[in-house]
């Protein structure tokens, strides 16, 4: 189904680039984050994390990509496609109505650079006036209708509403009880090299080794200190005093060279402004 989209595409918009192809869906966030694409296509079912649970997660990020949904699902099942930000195919999806798509697809893209040069950037790839609370709505509807079950683990919550028992004041978080093996160890923050997300856990890197924490790393970002911690990838959060350096690698990737890690890490496109002056 993928070599016979990326044929049709070919067609439709020769001018197009496809600059990866994922096998499952936590490949696909992976490479996403990696080529920080502007147009994603997501088929709704998928090995490890479905697609719409992989567009909930794109949904969180500060510039999402465009999302197109291929289906095999009928009309009904995904007749709210036609007034939301995102767009879909049927399968086999006919080369007019991959057409349209591309069409809607070339406007969008047009709007949002003709908004950058002039100095406004759209926040949200969205269309009309649609936004990401709306199509995090359109999502839970979606997994009800094709009975996708946690489609929409990932999917942003709104915050609660501050009252004076949950108040704390920024950057409050100065230790993590993180497991050690076997052992609890109590972990002074500014011990930290750099966190990276996992599947159900988040590594806590240290000089000394690796320690696991349940806390999901979206939530660690609101206790760190954005000065004192940089997110360099959708995954990975980063100690400012502990960057060395970075460098590019052979893929043109920029990748940051830690201090008392041999590891490098990448930086996704997304976060790259982040070491210009560097």
């Amino acid at each position: 189904m993928r070599d016979h989209l990326q044929i049709q595409l070919a067609s439709a918009w020769p001018e197009l680039r496809i600059v990866a192809k994922a096998a499952n869906g936590l490949d696909a966030l992976r490479l996403i984050d990696e080529e920080a694409p502007d147009v994603v296509f997501l088929d709704i079912r998928m090995p490890g994390m479905t697609g719409l649970d992989v567009a909930a997660r794109l949904m969180s990020g500060e510039r999402p990509p465009r999302v197109v949904f291929v289906t095999a699902y009928d009309q009904y099942a995904v007749e709210a496609f036609d007034h939301s930000a995102v767009d879909y195919l049927l399968k086999p999806a006919s080369q007019e109505r991959l057409n349209k798509t591309v069409a809607k697809l070339k406007a969008a893209l047009h709007a949002q650079q003709t908004g950058e040069r002039a100095g406004t950037m759209a926040p949200v790839p969205v269309s009309g006036d649609a936004s990401a609370v709306a199509l995090q709505a359109l999502l839970q509807q979606l997994a009800g209708q094709l009975g996708v079950q946690g489609a929409i683990q990932g999917a942003p919550t709104p915050a609660p509403a501050p009252t004076s028992t949950v108040a704390q004041p920024a950057a409050s978080l100065q230790w993590i009880r993180a497991a050690h093996g076997d052992e609890t160890r109590l972990i002074p923050v500014e011990d930290v090299i750099y966190f990276q997300s996992n599947d159900k856990y988040t590594s806590v890197f240290l000089a000394d080794g690796e320690s696991l924490i349940r806390t999901p790393l979206s939530k660690l970002r609101e206790q760190l200190d954005e000065h004192q911690f940089w997110q360099i990838h959708r995954s990975v959060i980063v100690a400012a005093r502990h960057v060395a350096g970075t460098r590019q690698d052979f893929r043109g990737r920029l990748m940051v060279q830690l201090k008392g890690r041999p590891e490098q890490l990448v930086v996704s496109r997304n976060y790259v402004d982040l070491f210009r002056q560097m």
